[in-house]
């Protein structure tokens, strides 16, 4: 599949009683890592993993919609997996003959594939542990990206510094293969 813009996957096996938690802290570092204007920082913890985040309230408020829409996605699914994919996109001039006006074209693309499944207290240590180690995987896999070559040439050319972000960011929760609101 070439989408022509770049696709990072992150894969979570999640324990049921910190789905929201940890959906919460990995949504705000990828933003993190992609917002553009000015950031006001803030941090989540999460396993002993602290992960970055953006202390802006529209920021926050989209996260939490579409934490909740994936929570009430998987709770209604048998298999209990789902994803969040987070696309930047750019405003350019539609080319078309007959429409004036412009068109969002995606530069980059994350999919957060998540699994909720529910460990015994005795598995609960061991499976803690590796949700740790993943999510610090997911941080690398973050600043490796963002922080290369082909991540900086991915961005397009910057010409509106005025908000948060200077494009389009939209957050669609699918569960099952479908889009949830």
């Amino acid at each position: 599949m070439n989408t022509g813009h770049p696709t990072i996957t992150i894969d979570l096996v999640l324990d049921r009683l910190q789905t929201k938690e940890v959906l919460r802290a990995v949504l705000h570092s990828v933003l993190f890592h992609r917002l553009f204007g000015t950031v006001r920082p803030r941090t989540f913890e999460v396993l002993d993993v602290t992960m970055p985040g953006v202390d802006d309230e529209e920021i926050a408020h989209q996260v939490e919609d579409k934490v909740d829409a994936f929570w009430r996605g998987v709770e209604g699914d048998t298999n209990k997996r789902g994803q969040i994919l987070v696309t930047f996109s750019e405003k350019r001039p539609r080319k078309s003959w007959f429409l004036i006006g412009e068109e969002e074209i995606p530069w980059e693309q994350w999919i957060i594939n998540a699994e909720i499944r529910q460990p015994s207290e005795r598995e609960r240590q061991k499976f803690n542990a590796e949700l740790a180690a993943t999510l610090t995987k997911s941080l690398q896999t973050m600043l490796v990206h963002s922080s290369s070559e082909k991540g900086r040439a991915a961005v397009p050319l910057i010409t509106n510094a005025s908000s948060i972000s200077p494009f389009p960011i939209k957050i669609a929760v699918k569960v099952g293969g479908v889009e949830v609101a």
